[in-house]
């Protein structure tokens, strides 16, 4: 397993850049994957019903046809690995999971745990698909920066990738309905430094101060 490396917060998120060259020969074990998805999963997500799943795809031929779905997109075949981030649009039906092992854990007590998931299954089953998805889609961007910032801690690189077929991805990996692709997310070792990249000004993007 890579040895996790001590660098504040702020060095990684400054040293973290979208790397799009690999080293193919470069190998990352299933447990240290394992490890960053599962640190990964503290991210925050809306009433804690964690609305993220993951299709890790390693196999070499998987990733060949993988690329094609993805817009021919290099690093999908040469990273060590792509992390499929998938939303769950029916997130609702974890919520007793969630809460009853959150007052298992001593976190909440019965009447605290019996009032959440009352209100859950009050609410998310009839909000529209729609509005279920974007909670899903912005859950998810919170853990895929998460797994970021985790795999830049232990020495490896990443690209997020919107820009690959959707409904091709679905076919191929056999995705049922409750679920739908978000993003990809290369990791590896990098074979080349990312493309220089500036930030707008914070006057730009700062609108008020009060």
């Amino acid at each position: 397993m890579q040895t996790v490396l001590s660098k504040s917060l702020s060095e990684l998120i400054k040293e973290r850049h979208s790397i799009r060259k690999y080293d193919s020969t470069y190998k990352i074990s299933q447990e240290e994957i394992k490890d960053i998805l599962k640190e990964a999963t503290q991210a925050p997500s809306s009433s804690n019903l964690q609305p993220w799943r993951f299709i890790v795809i390693q196999d070499q031929e998987t990733k060949k046809e993988l690329r094609t779905i993805a817009n021919n997109q290099e690093q999908v075949e040469t990273a060590s690995a792509v992390i499929a981030v998938l939303g769950d649009k029916e997130m609702y039906k974890s919520v007793e999971k969630v809460y009853r092992g959150a007052h298992e854990a001593g976190y909440m007590d019965e009447a605290n745990m019996t009032r959440l998931i009352e209100s859950t299954n009050k609410t998310y089953p009839f909000a529209p698909e729609e509005a279920r998805k974007n909670i899903a889609a912005f859950d998810a961007g919170l853990i895929s920066m998460q797994i970021m910032l985790i795999a830049k801690d232990r020495g490896y690189d990443t690209v997020p990738m919107g820009g690959f077929n959707k409904a091709q991805f679905m076919e191929k990996f056999a995705v049922v309905d409750r679920y739908f692709p978000i993003v990809l997310i290369s990791l590896g070792k990098a074979a080349a430094p990312a493309f220089k990249t500036a930030r707008l000004p914070l006057e730009d993007v700062l609108i008020d101060y009060r």
